[in-house]
């Protein structure tokens, strides 16, 4: 009998560490297995480079969202982001979206400014202002090779 009261304690042990284990996981992770009230809205940028499907969308600061789908729009040549945001955010038709970047070289986000001049966009409306980051190994290509180009004044001393 004693030896069967033992197996148990030990089984509980080990089913609360697997839960555990699992708990942490999903944390860490950032999964979501409870989907909040979310609606999708897109927006068209000339290039997306960087940004991933589950990124964050920003708006005001504060994370209200996750980037949901990242894709081509072959009608219209661009590249087009779904962006899933929580339900009881407001975003109007002059709202702009711009990728953004989380320190020098973090992982990109989506930055939302909602506008409010225009009438809300509705369930799987498409913001039209949008801007892309500049590409930063491109810059830094220009800048190896002469090709930035400095105003008359922002020179040195040395260089009049």
């Amino acid at each position: 009998m004693k030896k069967y009261s033992m197996e148990t304690i030990v089984g509980i042990f080990v089913l609360a560490g697997l839960i555990c284990v699992g708990y942490i996981s999903i944390k860490l992770g950032n999964v979501s297995l409870f989907h909040r009230n979310m609606y999708t809205l897109y927006a068209r940028f000339s290039t997306v480079e960087g940004l991933l499907v589950g990124n964050p969308v920003e708006i005001f600061g504060i994370e209200e969202g996750k980037v949901s789908y990242v894709g081509i729009d072959n009608e219209r040549q661009a590249a087009l982001v779904g962006v899933s945001i929580n339900n009881g955010i407001t975003v109007y038709g002059d709202a702009t979206a711009s990728i953004k970047t989380q320190g020098l070289i973090g992982d990109k986000y989506l930055k939302i400014d909602p506008g409010g001049a225009e009438a809300p966009l509705k369930p799987g409306g498409t913001i039209t202002n949008t801007s892309a980051m500049p590409d930063i190994e491109d810059l830094i290509g220009q800048y190896v090779f002469g090709q930035v180009k400095t105003s008359p004044g922002n020179r040195t001393r040395n260089e009049k």
